[in-house]
């Protein structure tokens, strides 16, 4: 399909608005491109305020001339925003229709600068977080270009191609996406009285930015939309409504929205060991690895499918051994004690060979059933959960796990 038969709707790229981004005071830092989707009733302002409800600090930078697309964007200032470098995070929203177009359109119009950008924000900010903002589809569809596309004819089919199309840049970019226009479509379904449209059918209105500025809250800082306290003004009910919709859509889908954490899949090998250790790894989510064997010397290597690693100690003790999975700053690990002895591995009364062999798979631990029962404990010392032989931890964060002979191995979970 020829480019000038599907069309969007565009104004020149011209202004910028700006708020400088503050000094590292351990707030969020981050920068907003897009258009008027991003820059009506001032959505980066309504994320700081919410985030300040919550004892949260943001500060923020945004570029969003009207209509401006992802092609516009690698050519205007915000490749010397994005070079700047010191983002937590840089939010990504296209035109509002070309993400809905016929997928020759989009493959060739919107894929190439969404990668081009997401690029340049890893080159210059390697610990960024990339976020696509998934928009909405119009009220009525886009009846302009339906002849031409009939899935554009309504606005099940645009909100369809959008979700579609905007979910797979996010996958194919390693970036995280903020889902706005599930959130809309929610609250079409289940409280059609609330407005969200402004008049144009396609800008949204206090409501409609107050429901992305809650996405974007809860997805920037991991936290729930219903515990804020700023309010933009509307009917308590609409804000209880949206706030409610945002953590069901948002909040509670948060580890398929972010950017896939690395995990590791460690398997010690049931071999006679006395001053040296060895086992398996499977990084998933990582490109790179690396062992610190707990005496000055560590290993470091791409990760790439099944991994054995092995380390012979020059002196006897106790050496703690942390294996690492990283990418884009983001890391796992997996800590433990290895006794190195110079004593052979089989004379009666030596415990060597009887160091745990604790297999980690995601946040299923298990270890060979001699050495059960296994109890899980949080960081704060409270049970998690018990098993003979395999435990499961409810989610991320740093474990202790307790054989039943003593043990205790600390453990980092994704």
């Amino acid at each position: 399909m020829k480019r000038t038969i599907i069309t969007a709707v565009a104004l020149l790229c011209a202004a910028t608005a700006t708020a400088q981004p503050g000094p590292d005071d351990g707030g969020k830092h981050v920068l907003f491109i897009g258009n008027s989707y991003t820059s009506v009733n001032n959505l980066p302002e309504m994320v700081q305020k919410i985030a300040q409800s919550a004892g949260e600090k943001l500060d923020y930078d945004v570029n969003a001339p009207g209509g401006c697309t992802f092609e516009q964007h690698c050519m205007n200032q915000s490749v010397t925003l994005i070079r700047q470098g010191s983002w937590d995070a840089v939010v990504l929203q296209e035109q509002s229709q070309m993400p809905s177009f016929p997928d020759a359109q989009v493959a060739n119009e919107v894929f190439p600068y969404a990668k081009q950008l997401v690029d340049s924000i890893y080159a210059n900010n390697p610990c960024a977080e990339p976020m696509f903002y998934m928009t909405w589809g119009r009220k009525n569809g886009d009846p302009a270009n339906a002849p031409f596309f009939p899935p554009l004819g309504s606005y099940e089919g645009m909100d369809s191609l959008l979700d579609l199309r905007y979910t797979q840049m996010a996958a194919a970019n390693d970036a995280a996406l903020c889902p706005v226009g599930r959130v809309w479509h929610r609250l079409r379904d289940t409280h059609p009285e609330i407005d969200l449209y402004q008049q144009d059918d396609s800008h949204p209105t206090t409501a409609g930015t107050y429901a992305a500025a809650l996405s974007f809250y809860s997805i920037l800082f991991r936290s729930d939309p219903t515990t804020t306290t700023f309010s933009p003004g509307l009917a308590p009910n609409v804000e209880v409504a949206i706030k409610e919709a945002v953590s069901d859509v948002v909040y509670l889908q948060l580890e398929d929205l972010l950017r896939p954490q690395p995990k590791l899949a460690v398997d010690w090998i049931d071999t006679a060991r006395h001053m040296g250790e060895s086992f398996d790894v499977i990084a998933t989510n990582a490109d790179s690895l690396r062992a610190d064997w707990g005496d000055g010397s560590d290993t470091a290597l791409a990760a790439s499918g099944l991994i054995s690693l092995s380390h012979t100690y020059a002196d006897t003790g106790d050496h703690t051994i942390t294996v690492v999975a990283s990418r884009h700053c983001m890391e796992s690990f997996c800590t433990w004690t290895f006794h190195a002895t110079a004593k052979p591995a089989d004379t009666e009364g030596i415990d060597n060979v009887k160091q745990p062999r604790i297999g980690v798979d995601g946040r299923r631990i298990s270890c060979q059933p001699s050495f059960g029962p296994l109890t899980l404990y949080d960081a704060a010392g409270r049970l998690v959960d018990r098993g003979a032989c395999s435990c499961t931890a409810p989610a991320a964060g740093i474990y202790l796990l307790t054989t039943g002979r003593g043990q205790t191995v600390r453990l980092a979970l994704p």
